[in-house]
């Protein structure tokens, strides 16, 4: 656990007590401070006076005299599309609003460091896709090298949940808009960027929100590196707000769609291969072809992420790429499920938006796609003249009719329901097809999130093969 510093004797409050905000809550406790808590949900308070907490209906008259500051959960709406009852009356009541993220970074360092002969390091990734794979994978690259490292934020434990620091330790956070836009300390070492499409923009009140929200782990927290993907205009516009010129070395570029052998520092990855090139030379390559863990383009630009943060972690090309070799890649995001007869099955349920569907789609060949749930904001858009080799769509979701209209020049079936759908592209499919799960469509119309929807996905294909 890291102790939240700078609130000793002090009263605050935390709204939301899922994960993220029960962590918080101790933290706080740990660092001398008396949380009050809140939560909408019965279950969530009782779980929370269990531990001794105490909780308070921060919507009632005066909750917030006497209060220093309010931290609140990510999933809780501080702006748009309309503030949260408690954070109306925060704002009302001029008390300043927090997160888990801005405790942890005013937090994480302590006089103990003093003592070590290597800093600590944070690493913090954001981006609209292909976070958790990029977190995920710089962490283990560093853990097969032997460095000591942990993994936080979005994917896997609440940050103030961490360990303390040891001597050298290098921490590897997610982080998503919602937790970047909120934050009032933002001071990773290193910060990434992996790229930027349409998503959560009910959040941010549009596409310039929510650029905005990300661009935050750069113009507020100064990082000594940068890595930003510039495939979109907005990650080139950033990196050139980031740089003081061409051969700018803390900017580090990475690319899927070009050539990049700038004076800079440089990582892009074509037809499968990942080259680095620094001052106009190449440092290092790697072949990312047989690499299952990272298939297709997307998965390249993930890599290329990593390796780029690696290397400025000073990590040697073959070592990372010995890490690369032994990724197996993460739940739901091109995880293949199994292979019979020759057709093979994957899981890609986080491809939640229409890029990261495109992108599923565009890394492999011969695809019966299942697909569909509740749309976000913006529609489907021109994803069908993007769908890639697909021979069928199998479509699911309440709206499942809907859905499979949009998908024009793609044959489709309405399946509705998962165990359908599997079952009829499973029956359909031929040797060297594959059976591909990229919704690109929220789950919350049939499941409470992506990951139960996935393994719904993972049990259908268990059931229809017989395993």
């Amino acid at each position: 656990m890291i102790p939240v510093r700078g609130f000793d004797k002090h009263k605050v409050a935390v709204l939301g007590l899922g994960r993220s905000g029960l962590a918080t809550a101790r933290a706080l406790r740990a660092g001398g401070a008396e949380a009050i808590c809140w939560d909408d949900n019965p279950a969530a308070r009782a779980k929370a006076e269990t531990e001794g907490f105490t909780c308070a209906d921060l919507t009632r008259q005066r909750a917030f005299d006497g209060i220093a500051t309010l931290i609140v959960s990510p999933g809780i709406p501080h702006l748009y599309p309309v503030p949260n009852l408690v954070v109306a009356a925060a704002l009302e009541a001029g008390v300043p609003i927090d997160n888990d993220i801005g405790l942890f970074f005013r937090s994480f360092s302590t006089r103990d460091w003093d003592n070590f002969e290597t800093l600590p390091k944070v690493v913090a990734v954001t981006g609209s896709n292909g976070k958790s794979t990029t977190s995920a994978l710089i962490h283990h690259v560093l853990d097969q090298a032997g460095r000591r490292t942990q993994l936080a934020g979005n994917i896997g434990r609440g940050v103030l949940d961490l360990d303390p620091a040891e001597d050298g330790d290098v921490v590897v956070l997610e982080l998503s808009s919602y937790q970047t836009e909120l934050a009032r300390s933002l001071t990773p070492d290193i910060a990434v960027f992996t790229n930027l499409s349409p998503d959560h923009l009910d959040r941010h009140g549009g596409m310039g929100g929510y650029f905005a929200a990300k661009r935050r782990l750069f113009s507020e927290g100064g990082p000594d590196r940068a890595v930003i993907g510039i495939d979109e205009v907005e990650g080139a516009f950033l990196a050139n707000q980031l740089s003081m010129g061409p051969a700018d070395d803390r900017v580090m570029h990475i690319s899927v769609a070009r050539k990049l052998t700038g004076p800079g520092w440089n990582v892009f990855a074509k037809k499968g291969f990942l080259a680095e090139y620094r001052k106009g030379r190449q440092a290092g390559s790697i072949d990312l072809r047989a690499i299952k863990g990272l298939p297709g383009a997307h998965n390249h630009q993930n890599a290329c992420a990593a390796y780029a943060v690696c290397r400025a972690l000073g990590l040697a090309p073959r070592v990372i790429e010995q890490g690369f070799q032994s990724f197996a890649g993460l739940p739901h995001r091109s995880q293949i499920i199994a292979e019979s007869d020759g057709v093979t099955f994957v899981n890609d349920s986080k491809a939640t938006n229409v890029d990261a569907a495109q992108k599923a789609l565009s890394a492999f060949k011969r695809i019966r796609w299942i697909c569909g749930g509740l749309e976000k904001e913006g529609g489907l858009g021109d994803l069908a003249a993007n769908a890639g080799d697909v021979i069928k769509a199998y479509v699911i979701g309440r709206e499942a009719a809907n859905f499979a209209m949009q998908l024009k020049g793609v044959e489709a079936e309405v399946c509705t329901t998962m165990a359908e759908a599997v079952a009829k592209a499973a029956a359909e499919a031929a040797e060297g097809e594959t059976v591909l799960l990229a919704p690109a469509a929220a789950s919350f119309d049939q499941y409470d999130s992506f990951e139960r929807r996935g393994e719904d996905f993972a049990a259908q294909v268990m059931a229809v093969l017989g395993q």
